[in-house]
C-alpha cells in the first residue's frame, strides 16, 4: 500500500521550524518573534495579544505591581554597585560636597553682618572684632567693603566648587553608563538563543539604549542630590539650633507631610513610569517592525495603515507620559506648598522673635537663608521625581535582564573540542518546546568523517532542530547527542562551537566590506586566505567585477546583494573558518544551478576535512550525499542513498518526484496535489 504524505503539519511541528530557522537568519522582523514557552528557561514578562495586529493599537502592559521600600532600595544599591570601581573618584565628589555645603553655609553671615552690625549699628561681636584691623572695624564702610568682597569671594568659590563637582559628578556617571551598557551587552550575547526568540530585538535595544541611562539618572538626578542634601539638612540644622532652638524645631514641622506626599505619590508614579517605559518600548518595537519589512509594507501599500498603528501607539506613549508628568507636577505643587508653610511659619516665628528684642534681623536673614538652602534641593528632587521613578523603572528592566541565566560559554570542567574528528551520533534523542508534543521522537544516526548526510522532509519535520542540537542551541529533551563518543553537554561551549561551522539557508551579514564579512569565519586571516574562500565558494568572479572588490561595503545586512550572493559570502565564510563539521542548511537555495555545482564540486573535495550534515532542497544536493535521512513529522522513516531509498521509501520517492518538476523538496503547499498524483 502507497504511504500517503500528511495533509497538513502539526502546530508544534510547524511552530518549531519557523521558530529554529530564525536562529540562522537575520532578524528582520524585530516585533514579530513567536511566543514560544520553554521548560526551565523564565523569559521576560511580556505578553503580546495578537488582537492589536488588527486594531492597529498597541498592546497594553501590565505594570508590576508597585515596589516595596525595600526593593526600591535594593533598586539603588544595585546601581551604586556600579560605582564600586570609581570608589576614589567618588570620595573626592563627597569631599567637594562637603566643601560646597561650608561655602553654601558661610555665604549668608555676611548679609547678618550687613544688616546687624554696619545698618543697624551693633558692636561686633568680640570674635569677629579680634580679626578685623582697627583701621576697618572703625568705619562703617570699610566694613561693608570688606564683608561684600568676602561675600563676593564665598560665592565664587562656591560656583567654582560646584562646577568641578558637577563636572567629576558627569564624567564618573557616564563611565558608569558605558561599563552598565558593555555589561549589559555581553550578557545579551550570552544569553539562550532561545531569549532573543522569545524577545523583540528593539526591546533589547531599548534596554541597552534608553535603560541604560538608568544608572545615570539616578546617581546625578537621584543619589548624589539626595546625599547632598542629607548632608545640606545636617550642617544647616546644626547651624539653625546654634542660633535659635524654637526656629530650628519649627523647620522640622514640614517633615511628616514631606514624608506621607512623597509615600503616597512615589507609589503611584512608579506605576506610570514602568507604564510609560514598556509603551515607549512597543512604539520603538512598531518603528523597527515597519522600517526592517518596507519591502512588503511597500508592495502591499500598507503606508497608511503601518502609520495608523505607529500613530496610535504613539497616543498611548503620549498619554502615558502626559499623565506622568500631570502627577510629577502636582507632587511638586504639594512640596511647594508644604515648604513655603514651613517658611512662612519660621518667617512669623522669627518675626515675633525679632519684635521682642530676642533675635536679630540679621539672625533672621541667616535662618531664612538656611532654610531655602534644606528646602530647595527638596524642592528639586520633587520636581524630578517622575524622572526618577522612570530611571527605577529603567532599573529594574536591566536588572530583568541580568537575572536571566546565561550559557556559560567556558565552563571550568569543559572537555576542549579542538582536537575532535567530527564523528556525530545521535542516541535516541527527543526535543520539544516546551509543553508542546515532541518536534523530535527518538532519532538515532551517525555521521562520520568524510561523508556528507542529507536531511530531507516536509516542512516541520524537525531538520533544521537537528542542526541546531549539534552546536547545543538546544538541549535535547532525552536522548544524547554526541561528538566522537563524548555528550556535547560535556564540552565548553566556546570550545565546541568553534569546531563546527553553519550555513544558514538566509546568512547574517554585518556592516563593513565583503572581506570583513568572509574573514568573519576566522578574523586572523590574511588577504589570500579570504580570496581563496571566495573562490571555493565561486564568489570571487562576482567580486572581483565590483569596483572596490573585496573592500565593498556591506549596508543593512547585505540588502544590496541578491540572495545568492549573501548565500556565496556566507559558504565563503564558513569554508574559511575550516572546522570540521560543517552544517548546510539550505546554503544554495538562492544560488543558480551553475554556480551550485560548482559549490558542491568544492565541497566534494573538501569532503575528507569535514563532517558534513545538509539539509537538502535540492535533488542535485541529495544525490550526492553518502547517506540521506528521510524525516516525517520528528520521525526518521528512513535512510540510505538516493538508489536505495527511490525505491524502498514511498514519501522520499513522491517527494522526488516533485523534485523532478522543479519544486522545492520540502513544498508543504503541493501535499494535496501529491496525494492525488500518488493515489
Amino acid at each position: 500500500m502507497s504511504q500517503r504524505l500528511p495533509s497538513r503539519l502539526s502546530a508544534p511541528a510547524r511552530r518549531g521550524k519557523r521558530s529554529v530557522a530564525r536562529l540562522y537568519s537575520t532578524r528582520r522582523s524585530y516585533g514579530s518573534a513567536p511566543r514560544l514557552g520553554y521548560s526551565g528557561y523564565q523569559s521576560l514578562p511580556r505578553s503580546r495579544p495578537r488582537s492589536h495586529l488588527r486594531s492597529g493599537r498597541p498592546p497594553k502592559r501590565r505594570c508590576p505591581s508597585s515596589e516595596t521600600d525595600g526593593a526600591a532600595v535594593g533598586v539603588v544599591s544595585w546601581t551604586l554597585a556600579f560605582l564600586r570601581p570609581y570608589r576614589r573618584k567618588a570620595a573626592v565628589i563627597f569631599a567637594f560636597s562637603l566643601l560646597e555645603i561650608g561655602l553654601a553655609a558661610l555665604a549668608p553671615w555676611p548679609l547678618k553682618v550687613i544688616v546687624d552690625y554696619v545698618l543697624d549699628g551693633l558692636a561686633l561681636p568680640p570674635a569677629l572684632a579680634a580679626l578685623t584691623p582697627s583701621a576697618i572695624a572703625g568705619s562703617a564702610v570699610a566694613v561693608l567693603v570688606v564683608v561684600v568682597l568676602a561675600g563676593l569671594l564665598i560665592q565664587i568659590a562656591n560656583e567654582v566648587t560646584r562646577m568641578i563637582h558637577t563636572q567629576m559628578q558627569v564624567q564618573v556617571a557616564q563611565r558608569v553608563v558605558y561599563t552598565l551598557r558593555a555589561k549589559l551587552l555581553a550578557h545579551l550575547q550570552a544569553l539562550p538563543l532561545r531569549h532573543h526568540m522569545l524577545t523583540p530585538t528593539a526591546d533589547s535595544v531599548y534596554r541597552l539604549d534608553a535603560d541604560a541611562h538608568c544608572v545615570d539618572d539616578l546617581i546625578i538626578g537621584g543619589v548624589f542630590p539626595l546625599t547632598l542634601a542629607t548632608l545640606n539638612l545636617g550642617i544647616m540644622f546644626a547651624v539653625l539650633l546654634y542660633v535659635d532652638l524654637t526656629l530650628a524645631l519649627l523647620s522640622l514641622v514640614v517633615a511628616p507631610f514631606l514624608y506621607v506626599s512623597l509615600r503616597f505619590y512615589s507609589r503611584t508614579m512608579l506605576d506610570r513610569a514602568e507604564r510609560v517605559k514598556a509603551l515607549e518600548s512597543t512604539l520603538i518595537e512598531r518603528a523597527f517592525e515597519v522600517l526592517s519589512s518596507v519591502a512588503a509594507v511597500k508592495s502591499f501599500t500598507r503606508e497608511r495603515h503601518e502609520l495608523a498603528r505607529f500613530s496610535s501607539a504613539g497616543d498611548d506613549t503620549m498619554r502615558a507620559r502626559l499623565r506622568l508628568t500631570w502627577q510629577e507636577s502636582l507632587f511638586s505643587v504639594v512640596v511647594t506648598a508644604i515648604t513655603l508653610a514651613g517658611t512662612a511659619l519660621v518667617l512669623i516665628v522669627g518675626g515675633l522673635h525679632v519684635m521682642n528684642g530676642t533675635l536679630t534681623l540679621g539672625s533672621l536673614l541667616v535662618v531664612i537663608a538656611y532654610l531655602a538652602a534644606v528646602y530647595d534641593p527638596i524642592s528639586a528632587i520633587a520636581h524630578s521625581t517622575g524622572s526618577l521613578q522612570q530611571a527605577v523603572a529603567s532599573a529594574r528592566r536591566v536588572r530583568a535582564i541580568f537575572a536571566l541565566t546565561p550559557e556559560v560559554l567556558d565552563a571550568d570542567d569543559g572537555i576542549d573540542a579542538s582536537d575532535i574528528g567530527g564523528h556525530i551520533r545521535f542516541d535516541a534523542v527527543s526535543f520539544s518546546y516546551g509543553e508542546h508534543r515532541n518536534v523530535l521522537d527518538s532519532i538515532s544516526f551517525q555521521a562520520r568523517p568524510g561523508e556528507m548526510v542529507a536531511l530531507v522532509g516536509l516542512t516541520g519535520a524537525g531538520k533544521t532542530t537537528i542542526a541546531s542540537l549539534i552546536p547545543r542551541f538546544f538541549e535535547p529533551s532525552s536522548g544524547r547527542v554526541l561528538i566522537d563518543e563524548v555528550d556535547v553537554a560535556r564540552y565548553g561551549l566556546r570550545s565546541l562551537r568553534e569546531q563546527i561551522a553553519l550555513v544558514p539557508q538566509q546568512p547574517v551579514l554585518f556592516t563593513g566590506s565583503i572581506a570583513d564579512n568572509i574573514r568573519y569565519g576566522r578574523l586572523d586571516a590574511s588577504d589570500a586566505e579570504v580570496e581563496a574562500a571566495a573562490r571555493d565558494a565561486n564568489l570571487h568572479d562576482f567580486v572581483s567585477r565590483l569596483p572596490l572588490g573585496y573592500e565593498s561595503p556591506v549596508h543593512e545586512a547585505g540588502a544590496t546583494f541578491s540572495g545568492g550572493e549573501r548565500q556565496r559570502i556566507g559558504i565563503a565564510r564558513a569554508l574559511l573558518k575550516a572546522a570540521p563539521i560543517l552544517i548546510l542548511d539550505e546554503p544554495t537555495s538562492a544560488v543558480d544551478a551553475i554556480s551550485e555545482g560548482a559549490i558542491f564540486d568544492t565541497l566534494r573535495r573538501l569532503r575528507a576535512n569535514h563532517t558534513t550534515l545538509v539539509i537538502a532542497h535540492r535533488l542535485s544536493t541529495v544525490r550526492d550525499a553518502s547517506r540521506i535521512l528521510v524525516l516525517d513529522d520528528g520521525r526518521l522513516i528512513a535512510h540510505g542513498s538516493h538508489d536505495e531509498l527511490i525505491t524502498t521509501c514511498e514519501l522520499y520517492r513522491q517527494m522526488c518526484a516533485r523534485l523532478s518538476l522543479g519544486e522545492s523538496l520540502d513544498d508543504s503547499s503541493t501535499v494535496d496535489e501529491l496525494l492525488r498524483i500518488t493515489s
